[in-house]
């Protein structure tokens, strides 16, 4: 069977057990936000740490990602569609947000890479900064990034499509962190800038650590 097979099955299988946690735990806590485009974690995620670089090439921790709120979305610069169309979306939820309250203000974009061979530092510097928000571009060794995909629950994979070019197949899920670095939630395509954008809002006091 193919990988694209494989990976539709491990993102179903994620899927699926997310939501059935989700559901068990809404019953025992009927206040947790309800979303409209995505799923509350009523127990947060503790992510493993990590070993990646910037679009500096400094070194990089999960430390990166704490002390602000962050939507981390996994992708690569040569991305054809899915990867420019969510990225646009994300700067200008960020944008959006930014105007209705202080935790949101602080809102970091984190894309991270699943294509080390090509996604230098300095090209995925210049392939954030087209889109204008306030975004962290983070990418490695090719074990950096299968460790850091695994912390997050992402698949990917590599597809061939001769000449010497190839893509990449990966899972097209949007984690919003709180300002402890932890997941609090996830959301599924396909996104809208506005319902993103109101389920952010829903999610504030959490994304600023308030819930434990």
């Amino acid at each position: 069977m193919s990988n694209r097979y494989w990976i539709i099955v491990v993102v179903i299988a994620v899927l699926a057990a997310g939501a059935g946690a989700y559901l068990a735990r809404m019953s025992r806590n009927p206040d947790a936000p309800v979303l409209e485009s995505g799923t509350f974690l009523p127990t947060p995620k503790v992510l493993a740490d990590f070993q990646l670089v910037d679009t500096t090439g400094a070194p990089a921790t999960a430390a990166i990602l704490r002390g602000h709120p962050t939507l981390v979305f996994f992708g690569f610069t040569h991305c054809p569609d899915v990867c420019p169309t969510t990225l646009a979306i994300l700067a200008e939820v960020q944008k959006q947000v930014a105007r209705q309250d202080e935790t949101l203000a602080r809102l970091k974009v984190a894309l991270i890479s699943v294509d080390p061979e090509r996604d230098t530092p300095a090209q995925l510097g210049s392939y954030i900064a087209s889109f204008g928000g306030d975004l962290i571009g983070l990418t490695g060794s090719a074990p950096e990034i299968v460790d850091v995909s695994r912390n997050f629950g992402v698949a990917s994979s590599r597809v061939d499509l001769g000449g010497g070019n190839y893509t990449m197949d990966h899972s097209a899920t949007i984690f919003a962190l709180d300002s402890g670095g932890r997941v609090i939630a996830v959301f599924t395509p396909p996104f809208r800038a506005a319902a993103l954008t109101s389920d952010l809002a829903r999610l504030s006091r959490d994304l600023a650590g308030g819930r434990s």
